[in-house]
């Protein structure tokens, strides 16, 4: 409601906590500062400083009015304004969380998370970390597609060092088997134990089809 007391909240110019006071002045404000444009913000005359973007407005309630967004303080023809500071109104705000909950439990829906301090078994075993190589990554590596696992990291002296295998190079076939994501490895490695060996066909197949340092080495679990 316009006329209304809101409150800032912030660390104004890196102060430490603090707040401001002032009223809801105006609602649904576009605005050009240094030549960004904002849209459909509320305007309040409670001071906006360096270090309250992104902190809360609320009344005097405790509800929330908006996210402290902008400051105004001179015109588009350089004049000197006061008590202009603007705001994200709260149902913007609200909105895009509930739009980020939807993306986050879809991504969380259609990969299985590792517990939370869960190593895996090619990186407890053999001291090596995995990433799948998604059509990005594999484009952007100048791999072939649909091929292997990505070793994304090596620890020294584990049995992955010791067998030669290094950051970039891709991991085609443990065995007999295949393995063209993580998932695919890791389902393999379950029932591997502390002295049991593996044997991974390791290099780098380019998009081109060329070979390179492709190999079969054979691991120690330690």
């Amino acid at each position: 409601m316009l006329g209304q007391t809101v409150i800032v909240v912030g660390n104004a110019v890196g102060y430490g906590s603090s707040i401001s006071r002032g009223v809801l002045s105006a609602v649904k404000r576009d605005i050009t500062i240094d030549n960004v444009e904002y849209k459909d913000l509320v305007q309040t005359d409670a001071a906006i400083n360096p270090g309250n973007s992104g902190g809360p407005v609320i009344d005097l309630s405790a509800r929330l009015v908006g996210i402290s967004s902008a400051k105004m303080a001179f015109t588009p023809q350089g004049i000197p304004t006061q008590g202009l500071g603007f705001a994200i109104p709260a149902e913007v705000v609200r909105d895009s969380v509930a739009q980020f909950k939807k993306v986050a439990q879809k991504q969380s829906g259609s990969k299985k998370q590792p517990a939370p301090n869960e190593t895996s078994a090619a990186e407890r075993l053999f001291g090596m970390q995995l990433q799948d190589l998604t059509e990005e990554l594999t484009d952007a590596l100048g791999y072939a597609r649909g091929h292997g696992v990505l070793v994304t990291a090596v620890e020294p002296d584990s049995p992955a060092d010791q067998a030669g295998l290094e950051r970039g190079l891709v991991i085609y076939r443990l065995g007999q088997s295949e393995v063209n994501s993580v998932k695919e490895m890791e389902d393999l490695l379950r029932r591997a134990r502390s002295g049991t060996s593996v044997e991974l066909a390791v290099g780098v197949i380019r998009s081109s089809g060329q070979a390179q340092r492709v190999q079969t080495v054979t691991l120690a679990a330690r």
